[in-house]
């Protein structure tokens, strides 16, 4: 069969290549947070989000700049810098003032004066960096908005909490019942729930917490007196990670599973001041990821460590762990409080969530593992997923990994002719026309849309359901 590029494209032929996104969301369904109007409680198969769904005419080349997922909520960033929020509101985390949830996209209505550049969900929240989008240079071009459980609001609100106003905000990051904000400047302040030590305050206390800056006030657990300028932080379930600028790795919070990575503690079953991860010493971590319980960083040289709880096989290691702990406890097999090489090379990406993991690698793959019950870890139909295994049902480069609690989403860009042949093959693609797409994919090397093609083939034989495509209509919801 001859490839038509002028057919495969369609109206949408380009001058030059232009750039097109797609998210693909699937797993646990119950709220509508993978975007879908069935009424199916769980999707084992990522599908694409189509435009139509964010109010864009049909085969737009939309694009989009980030995507996060709560524990039942997904919130993605269009390039135009809309922000969209669709599936459990029952705190208000999708930013538009009621308690009712969505199973569409919806744009944010109250942020249309703002660019997003990122997004963030926690368990039951949301927090979103954004620009005014008229800025005369005396506003801060990176601030922070939050909303839902504990933030105060329905609707997002501009928040500074202990950062005087207009620190521009590197990244925020939400847990379970905190929250994370990083400065540009290196600057960590925390607020939320603190009765496990997860807002780094050297001591524990119960009810709401306000902001307050990490490093004004202690030292990290480090010989070295100067304070720590930090990079990166994620927020677990009830502890929180962080990378300094050196590639240093600390931890604090709760570590009753390991998940501080730490031969011991300093109080008990948790740390209360962040602590640096000696184990890691001499490695330069360039990414961190918090679960609900386990860990996970990536190196400069692209290997992932792991450690923590690994009950549901998110550590990846297997479904016996404890043979690597150095404080061996049979009734305890699942425990990993040591890091421990997964992955020894060419990782990219990382993301955590409650009980799964996922990863990018360089050869445009996603791997998964962990707790795979919605199939949210693994294209595997076992409940658990021990070991990294492939995602094949998404085409495009990857270049954002989101996981919830049930739940993930992959955001792919096609940036080149072939690219945006595949995501034209791929949004056609049936059990009907598989067999010969394949063969396409085949001769011209589009190794992710043959394996599509693949999946969906074996999956069909399999007696999974063999619609691919979505027949529903869908509208403008804007």
């Amino acid at each position: 069969m001859k490839m038509d590029i002028d057919e495969l494209l369609g109206r949408n032929r380009p001058v030059s290549i232009p750039t097109k996104s797609a998210i693909y969301v699937w797993g646990y369904n119950q709220s509508g947070q993978t975007g879908r109007n069935g009424k199916e409680r769980q999707l084992r198969i990522p599908k694409q989000l189509k435009p139509e769904l964010f109010g864009c005419t049909a085969g737009a080349n939309s694009r989009w700049l980030d995507i996060a997922c709560g524990r039942e909520h997904t919130a993605a960033v269009a390039s135009d810098g809309s922000l969209f929020t669709w599936g459990a509101n029952d705190f208000g985390q999708l930013g538009d003032g009621t308690e009712e949830r969505r199973k569409h996209p919806k744009k944010v209505k109250q942020l249309q004066t703002e660019f997003v550049k990122s997004v963030s969900c926690g368990a039951h929240c949301t927090a979103a960096i954004a620009e005014p989008r008229e800025n005369d240079g005396s506003v801060s071009t990176r601030r922070l908005w939050i909303w839902g459980q504990n933030q105060g609001s329905n609707f997002p609100r501009l928040f500074w909490g202990a950062f005087t106003p207009n620190t521009i905000i590197r990244q925020v990051s939400c847990g379970a019942v905190h929250v994370m904000a990083l400065s540009e400047d290196g600057l960590l302040q925390a607020w939320g729930y603190n009765e496990y030590g997860q807002l780094g305050r050297g001591f524990t206390c119960e009810g709401l917490q306000g902001a307050r800056i990490i490093n004004a006030y202690v030292k990290f657990l480090d010989d070295a007196p100067e304070l720590v300028k930090i990079t990166q932080v994620s927020c677990g379930e009830y502890h929180t990670a962080a990378i300094s600028e050196k590639g240093e790795v600390y931890t604090w919070g709760l570590g009753n599973m390991g998940q501080l990575g730490h031969c011991s503690l300093q109080s008990g079953e948790k740390e209360l001041l962040p602590r640096r991860v000696v184990a890691l010493e001499g490695i330069f971590i360039k990414d961190i990821a918090c679960g609900g319980v386990h860990t996970c960083a990536v190196t400069q040289k692209g290997a992932l460590y792991a450690w923590g709880g690994g009950r549901s096989g998110q550590l990846g290691l297997g479904p016996d762990t404890g043979f690597f702990s150095c404080n061996a406890n049979e009734s305890e097999s699942f425990l990993r409080n040591i890091p421990a090489l997964v992955v020894p090379t060419s990782v990219q990406l990382i993301t955590c969530g409650h009980s799964h993991t996922l990863i990018s690698t360089r050869d445009g793959r996603i791997h998964g593992w962990g707790y795979n019950s919605y199939g949210q870890a693994s294209n595997e139909k076992s409940t658990y997923a021990w070991y990294p295994s492939p995602v094949d049902w998404c085409v495009g480069e990857v270049r954002k990994l989101a996981a919830g609690g049930g739940h993930s989403a992959v955001l792919t860009d096609a940036c080149s002719l072939k690219e945006l042949c595949e995501f034209r093959l791929a949004d056609s693609v049936n059990l009907k026309n598989a067999s010969e797409i394949e063969d396409i994919a085949s001769r011209t090397g589009s190794d992710a849309l043959a394996r599509l093609c693949e999946r969906l083939r074996q999956h069909a034989l399999e007696g999974g359901d063999c619609e691919y495509e979505d027949d529903e209509t869908t509208s403008n919801r804007k």
